[in-house]
């Protein structure tokens, strides 16, 4: 175990970072998190956290906060615009009291936010850290964009989202590529408590998915039950959204009539929100004094909805790494090494999948909608399926992540 109490900064007041001040400073680190924002609020749409995501926040002791904002969803179902059931897979075929949860971003932001700042960290608001130092004496120093140095810390923790444009000049290499395809957002009420508990897809081909997700209570005093719809754009396409916003809520009705109660919720284009994505590869996540949680170090494609339940996962293990190895660069070797086959499977399976839902490439869909029915009939590929849906997966012959509250990130 380290011999000392570490001084450590986080840059980044997401989920990623403001978790893992949360596991540090719980350990006795003493945890600066900065965040450039000067007053950061709940933001966002809709989310998946899986069991994977539940686990961490059990460790943490603030799962039952958000279990009682978000949806409980119990099944994923994707089928074509002309009927056709390509899966509807079930959390309860792994076994009883295992689902998702929907949940509104902002909720998530507002839990840990709330923790971190009941927790002994120093938060430091509206700065940007624009540049580390090399490493000196094994510590690092920080400097913002007024030029002001922070610092020195035994340890800094990039939690700054996939577009991060701060890096160590001599840490590991990170390539970042932008996803040519994103979605358009909508949070709205939910008008159809009977869709309850299913998170439903609509598809045609590979340039149409509709969706529909549970999203729970939603962030601050608000007391209704939310939806969020998503619907799959081009990026290029964004631009000229507004100019056609009446035609595509005629064909988003059209292609998923059920989504017409939450369409009629929706007056002006700007009600409606655009996220695009990027795909982050880096060989290791660490650096002498420097590692990398969350999107900064994995960002994917949100296909199989595991980002948040990723960078949970990554604060967790970073935290178990440092409190269980004999030195710091020792635990940070560990925490890559941990995270390389959870990791990399979830991106392998994104990179994969991402053509076949979302792609001008129509003979992939052609083939989706013939194969994928068939192969779901099949109970290890259904079970492999599932087990995906949970985030548990490291490999395909490999033993799956444990699903007990707390013992997350053990292979069972």
């Amino acid at each position: 175990m380290l011999g000392a109490p570490l001084d450590v900064a986080v840059i980044g007041l997401g989920t990623a970072g403001g978790a893992a001040a949360l596991f540090l400073a719980g350990a006795g680190h003493r945890v600066t998190l900065f965040e450039r924002v000067p007053e950061p609020g709940a933001v966002g749409a809709g989310i998946m956290l899986q069991p994977t995501g539940q686990a961490v926040l059990a460790r943490l002791g603030l799962l039952s906060n958000v279990l009682a904002r978000g949806a409980r969803v119990d099944r994923l179902r994707a089928e074509t615009t002309r009927g056709r059931a390509l899966f509807d897979l079930a959390y309860a075929d792994l076994g009883h009291g295992i689902f998702g949860v929907g949940l509104h971003r902002g909720v998530l932001f507002e839990t840990l936010t709330a923790a971190v700042r009941a927790a002994p960290v120093r938060l430091v608001l509206g700065v940007t850290i624009e540049s580390i130092g090399p490493c000196r004496s094994g510590r690092r120093a920080l400097t913002d964009g007024e030029g002001q140095a922070h610092g020195p810390y035994d340890l800094v923790v990039l939690a700054d989202g996939a577009r991060s444009q701060l890096a160590a000049a001599d840490g590991p290499p990170r390539r970042v590529a932008h996803y040519p395809w994103g979605a358009l957002w909508f949070v709205g009420r939910d008008p159809e408590p009977a869709q309850a508990g299913v998170l439903s897809q609509v598809v045609r081909g590979t340039r149409r998915m509709i969706g529909l997700l549970p999203t729970g209570l939603g962030p601050g005093d608000a007391g209704v039950p939310l939806v969020s719809l998503f619907y799959s754009l081009p990026v290029d396409r964004f631009a000229t959204f507004h100019q056609g916003f009446d035609a595509w809520k005629a064909e988003v009705r059209s292609l998923a009539p059920r989504t017409a109660p939450v369409l009629d919720q929706i007056e002006h284009p700007e009600q409606v929100l655009f996220a695009s994505y990027h795909d982050v590869v880096m060989r290791r996540w660490h650096g002498e004094g420097v590692v990398y949680v969350g999107d900064a170090a994995h960002a994917t494609s949100p296909q199989l909805g595991q980002g948040a339940n990723l960078a949970l996962m990554d604060a967790m293990v970073l935290g178990d790494c440092l409190a269980t190895a004999p030195s710091l660069g020792a635990a940070l070797s560990a925490y890559t090494r941990r995270r390389q086959r959870h990791i990399g499977y979830y991106q392998f399976m994104s990179r994969w999948l991402t053509p076949l839902f979302q792609s001008h490439q129509g003979v992939f869909g052609w083939a989706r909608d013939w194969f994928m029915p068939l192969g779901v009939r099949l109970p290890p590929l259904r079970r492999l399926m599932v087990r995906t849906m949970t985030g548990t997966m490291t490999g395909l012959l490999r033993a799956p992540l444990s699903l007990g509250a707390g013992a997350a990130g053990t292979a069972s």
